[in-house]
């Protein structure tokens, strides 16, 4: 929070950063940013063809300031003020009138892969949300909240890949809400300390699971059933992206099996706990991500060397 304080202080409206910055520079604070703030950077660019290196730090780089605009404001309406603002930039940016360094990077982003504002537009309509709405009456409400909040980071990665159709969308965007879903399972208890709720009511309902049992964390046979269903749900989506693997250019295809297994592996904790989520935070531990990623790399090897044989 101090770091982004400081940089908020700097680039943010009315801070003390003035005149145009240099692509040179958008594109180290980008990097900087990227490999400072995500563990995994280090082997997500391992995966990646060097050439897209800094495109991805200048996407996350976006990411990141969304987020934190969200996340890291304590007040509400300055979050939203604030949202509206770096929507703003995000238009100069397109209007090719960039001065924060994250949009004189991305700038040269979007133009080199041809990328539509839409998503980047999407992931801060989300964070919006985020500020007002804080539990979904229905699964379908929950879909589109994953739509706007997750599937955009897919379909971008997709135009850096150069990649972008309509089924690998469709594929992306499976994976996408996939991570997601996992990524709420496993942070039910995280989320209610943030008074955020992504266990969809109808599916309390369902299973005979009351608001009173949450908000008292209360793990009963219902809550069993009701976790058992979502996680069931999520690895659907998951499995069903997996075609996206074989149909992506060279070493990408690694990167996003990796994401996938990854969640994967993260539904498998959920269940391996009996679903008690509420009394243990499962994840993925360091040992089995280089498992994962080794056989990830084993796969891609294989199915390389299946190419070649034809």
């Amino acid at each position: 929070m101090a770091d982004f304080a400081a940089d908020l202080a700097i680039w943010g409206p009315g801070g003390s950063a003035h005149g145009m910055v240099s692509l040179k520079a958008g594109q180290k604070y980008c990097r900087d940013l990227a490999t400072t703030h995500y563990e995994n950077f280090p082997v997500v660019s391992w995966l990646l063809p060097r050439n897209l290196h800094q495109h991805f730090y200048n996407v996350y780089a976006y990411c990141r300031w969304s987020d934190d605009l969200a996340d890291e404001i304590d007040e509400t309406a300055r979050s939203l003020e604030l949202l509206d603002w770096w929507l703003g930039e995000l238009r100069n940016c397109y209007a090719g009138s960039a001065t924060h360094p994250v949009f004189v990077a991305l700038a040269e982003t979007i133009q080199e892969f041809d990328i539509p504002a839409e998503p980047f537009e999407n992931l801060l309509s989300a964070f919006r949300q985020d500020q007002n709405v804080h539990e979904y009456a229905t699964f379908d409400d929950l879909r589109d909240y994953c739509r706007r909040s997750a599937d955009p980071v897919g379909r971008l990665v997709l135009y850096l890949c150069r990649s972008y159709n309509e089924q690998n969308v469709a594929w992306s965007d499976s994976v996408c809400t996939g991570l997601q879903l996992a990524n709420f399972w496993q942070d039910v208890a995280r989320d209610l300390d943030i008074d955020r709720v992504y266990l969809p009511i109808e599916d309390c309902d369902r299973f005979g699971y009351s608001r009173d049992d949450l908000r008292n964390r209360v793990t009963n046979p219902a809550f069993l059933k009701l976790m058992a269903f979502e996680v069931d749900r999520a690895r659907d989506f998951l499995t069903a992206g997996f075609p996206l693997v074989p149909a992506l250019p060279g070493r990408l295809q690694m990167d996003i099996e990796l994401f996938i297994r990854g969640g994967l592996k993260i539904l498998d904790h959920v269940e391996r706990i009996d679903y008690r989520v509420w009394e243990t935070r499962p994840k993925v531990r360091k040992h089995e991500f280089i498992g994962l990623l080794a056989g990830c790399v084993w796969r891609a090897f294989g199915r390389r060397v299946a190419r070649l044989g034809r």
